[in-house]
């Protein structure tokens, strides 16, 4: 290579993620620089797959940001926190105005405000990229989720365009909005793949508990299942790990995996954010809370034997028609999850001031993102038909679809408690469905409680106004 040839664009931090990256660029016809803090690891990437593509290795940040063409155009793909600020500060340095620094990691949205305002008050663009594939999406095709300015976008849109993956000829990649607002969805994103998760294996469990279903079998009817309203990504996955055999064991692997999930905090960050937003995220909150549980193993164990679980019923009489059911409490329960999730995108775009396009964010998650599936076109055409939905779940096709499936979403639910199975996430969101639909609920109660001890006030049915009742004296209501 010529040293008067530069890179389109630049990858800093190259373990598989960022290593993967890089090669997608460079097999989609782009010169790519790299550079890793160890050299090592970025030899090991030209000795491996230097053949995939035009490569530009550098063994100093200042040598790697001479090698791109401007506007310079480096992509960082390092452990969150303060690992990232210390690449973001030295690439800074190295730098001129107009020139792209895109955060790819699984950066906190807030932190992706802040630095996009000190890098913009140094001339630069930061871009916040919500990256959603894992290892194989980043080198076949991830579901990209950038943020920051338009003309940042302008700038480097094309690029990221041609490395997403592609459903129907359009690109899973698209502008989300200012500052951190991709980071934000991306973060919503895998706050619905942890619902989604809990929940099919709430499903694997009443299956094998309630039913009896073995999971070689249970493998079969997720496969079928996936033929239908469910074809997704991660119930495609599920059937092929309960088909797995432990070469060891001779026992479904399932049967020799510890059942302690682990977490990396997106999940958790989703929660606290709705919190602080005011969203009920319930399946999300609940699929967060079992992971813990299920990771509490020294209170599990000491609970054995000890906990009564109360009189139980006798296991569903016909299998068949329960698998029917458990489908369709399922989907339900997938319904209320991306509900609630598209509810927290939509009120963060309303805090930070982003205008965000749902539509165009359920179009980016069809394809190379964990949760991909067949009913993120349904959602896309939910909110081309009305933009300003006030809830997914009240979009006419939705709300169809969840009356199909209430009656059977109730019966699992009555049957997960009857037989001691926990289903928090069938549950809540059950619970959230029939709270969503009431008519009254008894928060007004609540006001009362909170007026009594409090003197918080409270709000009429029947007029304009706040009102306290003088609850210590002659419990006269006055209006505040």
């Amino acid at each position: 290579m010529t040293s008067h040839q530069f890179a389109q664009i630049g990858v800093v931090g190259l373990a598989v993620m960022g290593s993967n990256i890089a090669r997608n660029f460079a097999r989609r016809g782009h010169t790519v620089a790299v550079y890793n803090r160890s050299a090592e690891k970025t030899q090991a990437l030209m000795d491996q797959h230097g053949s995939e593509g035009n490569f530009i290795a550098s063994e100093s940040i200042e040598d790697f940001v001479a090698s791109l063409e401007r506007p310079r155009r480096a992509l960082i793909m390092v452990q969150a926190g303060p690992a990232t600020d210390a690449v973001i500060n030295q690439l800074a340095d190295a730098m001129e105005p107009g020139d792209i620094i895109i955060d790819g990691g699984n950066s906190l949205y807030t932190d992706t405000i802040r630095r996009e305002e000190a890098i913009r008050a140094r001339g630069l663009h930061y871009v916040g990229a919500g990256i959603s594939g894992g290892e194989e999406g980043a080198l076949n095709g991830p579901a990209i989720m950038p943020g920051g300015t338009k003309e940042a976008y302008e700038s480097l849109g094309p690029l990221l365009e041609s490395v997403s993956a592609q459903v129907d000829g359009t690109p899973c990649c698209a502008h989300i909005g200012a500052d951190g607002a991709g980071h934000f969805v991306k973060m919503v994103h895998n706050g619905i793949e942890y619902a989604d998760m809990q929940v099919i294996g709430e499903a694997y469990q009443l299956l094998r508990d309630a039913a009896g279903y073995s999971p070689a079998e249970i493998a079969d009817i997720f496969r079928e299942w996936n033929t239908g309203d469910l074809d997704s990504y991660l119930v495609e996955i599920t059937a092929e790990v309960l088909s797995q055999v432990d070469a060891e064991t001779g026992k479904p692997l399932v049967d020799v995996i510890v059942d302690a999930a682990g977490q990396k905090g997106t999940g958790r960050w989703t929660v606290k954010a709705a919190l602080d937003l005011g969203i009920p995220v319930t399946g999300i909150g609940e699929a967060v809370f079992a992971r813990a549980l299920s990771s509490s193993l020294a209170q599990r164990e000491a609970a054995q034997g000890k906990l009564a679980s109360g009189a139980l019923a006798d296991a569903p009489a016909d299998r068949a028609e329960f698998v029917e059911k458990v489908r369709r409490a399922l989907y339900a329960s997938k319904i209320v999850a991306y509900s609630q999730g598209f509810d927290e995108i939509n009120a963060g775009a309303a805090e930070y001031g982003w205008e965000l396009d749902r539509g165009s964010i359920a179009t980016i998650w069809r394809g190379g993102c964990i949760i991909r599936a067949r009913f993120l076109n349904r959602i896309r055409e939910a909110y081309e038909r009305n933009p300003q939905l006030p809830a997914l779940i009240l979009d006419d096709y939705f709300r169809e679809q969840v009356t199909e499936c209430v009656d059977a979403w109730r019966d699992v639910v009555v049957t997960a408690t009857r037989l001691g199975i926990p289903a928090p996430v069938f549950s809540s969101s059950l619970a959230y469905y029939d709270g969503l639909r009431a008519e009254r609920l008894p928060a007004a109660l609540i006001q009362g409680q909170r007026d009594f001890f409090g003197a918080h006030t409270y709000r009429r049915t029947d007029k304009d106004g706040s009102f306290h009742t003088l609850w210590s004296g002659d419990r006269s209501e006055v209006q505040s």
